[in-house]
């Protein structure tokens, strides 16, 4: 008989799982007694740089020990140490180029008046004459005057016959004979009180006799808005018989959008262009603003008074105005550098090292492609004003904050 005992197959191999698992124990208590740290090292990608998590970049808030998919089944991406304490986010500048990027500096300059408004050539209401007869009579004699005509100062009207006046003047004639000046005095008062101007008077002093016919005419030069008066007609005394408009200023009534009505100041210069004179340039200043809003085109009107020497400016004309204050020096970015989301205004800073951090602003008036930073800016930092808003959805998408106001340099 053998010494050595028979062994089934079956034994051999539970024998051999056995020691497998000694084996891989033994291993697994040398490296425990090795190592200082009970935690593995991050891995490392083939370059050497060091990779804290994995991520999705749609989803920043969630982070994975390694690769795999997120809970949206997206490819998950690494997250580098040497890309952690640095602000914003790198792009590359070779992809930059190719989006059009364009970065330029904050710069102080003065803003350019960018508010143009349109305007309506108007009488200057303040220049209005109203002609009306002092006493009742009868229209003798018209002047062949028309509305619209226009007419220089002291321009007959009519010829009103006034019967009452008779008697008053050839008792001032009978007085003044007498050489008593208090009664003479006297009497030519009551002439004045009759509605006779001075001019009237002295004529029937030197003529010597009463003169019933009174010649109505106009007391300054313009343009005939109304006129009342016709041959033959009886008129009472106060009744208004013309009105004339002076042209020697004229308004312009211009359309100020309500949202830019903070813009416009009283006294304010202006220069007012017409397509009637195309090439020349008529200085204004704002006289007044009007109280109320136009409801249907929500606009505020400006009235602008211009000088109208030789009347060439005539009502009706459509004028374009440009209204501008001395604006004082302001930082100033490219308009199309800011970015609007409804709560705050951004720009897309261009920091050093490839790498981009939005910052939130304040921002003014806007004119000539530029607009106003009243804060959140500081002279000669960097701002990507092309391409800015694919940077900024690079950004959010990994969780870039912006930068406050008071946080600038």
């Amino acid at each position: 008989m053998s010494a050595f005992k028979r062994v089934s197959t079956p034994q051999v191999a539970m024998a051999a799982v056995a020691l497998a698992l000694v084996a891989g124990a033994a291993g697994y208590g040398l490296a425990r007694l090795g190592s200082p740290s009970a935690d593995p090292a991050p891995p490392a990608n083939e370059a050497g740089r060091k990779i804290l998590y994995w991520h999705d970049p749609m989803l920043p808030a969630e982070r994975y020990p390694g690769p795999g998919k997120s809970s949206m089944g997206m490819d998950l991406i690494p997250k580098y140490a040497d890309e952690s304490g640095e602000a914003g986010v790198r792009i590359d500048p070779a992809s930059l180029q190719n989006l059009g990027g364009r970065v330029v500096a904050v710069t102080r300059g003065t803003l350019p008046s960018g508010l143009t408004a349109t305007g309506v050539v108007d009488f200057n209401q303040r220049d209005v004459a109203i002609v009306q007869t002092r006493t009742g009579g009868f229209v003798q004699r018209v002047y062949n005057r028309a509305p619209g005509d226009l007419v220089d100062a002291g321009a007959p009207l009519a010829d009103v016959l006034v019967p009452e006046w008779g008697g008053a003047q050839a008792e001032y004639l009978a007085v003044r004979r007498t050489g008593d000046a208090d009664l003479a005095r006297a009497a030519r008062q009551r002439l004045v009180l009759l509605g006779m101007s001075d001019r009237l008077i002295d004529q029937i002093e030197r003529a010597g006799r009463p003169q019933t016919v009174v010649t109505i005419s106009t007391p300054t030069g313009g343009v005939i808005r109304t006129l009342n008066v016709r041959a033959g007609m009886t008129v009472m005394a106060g009744q208004t018989l013309a009105e004339v408009n002076g042209l020697g200023a004229v308004w312009v009534n211009a359309a100020i959008p309500e949202a830019l009505a903070g813009q416009v100041r009283t006294g304010a210069p202006v220069s007012v262009t017409l397509a009637a004179f195309p090439g020349e340039t008529f200085a204004g200043r704002v006289s007044t603003i009007l109280p109320e809003t136009q409801g249907e085109t929500r606009t505020l009107t400006a009235r602008i008074e211009l000088s109208n020497r030789g009347g060439r400016l005539k009502p009706g004309m459509f004028a374009t105005v440009q209204l501008g204050e001395a604006a004082s020096p302001a930082l100033l970015v490219p308009s199309e550098a800011v970015i609007r989301t409804g709560k705050r205004t951004l720009v897309m800073l261009a920091l050093d090292g490839g790498r981009y951090q939005p910052a939130e602003v304040r921002t003014g008036r806007e004119a000539g492609g530029k607009t106003e930073v009243l804060a959140g800016l500081a002279e000669g930092e960097k701002v990507v004003a092309s391409g800015q808003f694919l940077i900024d959805s690079e950004a959010s998408l990994a969780g870039v904050t912006a930068r406050p106001i008071g946080d600038r340099p």
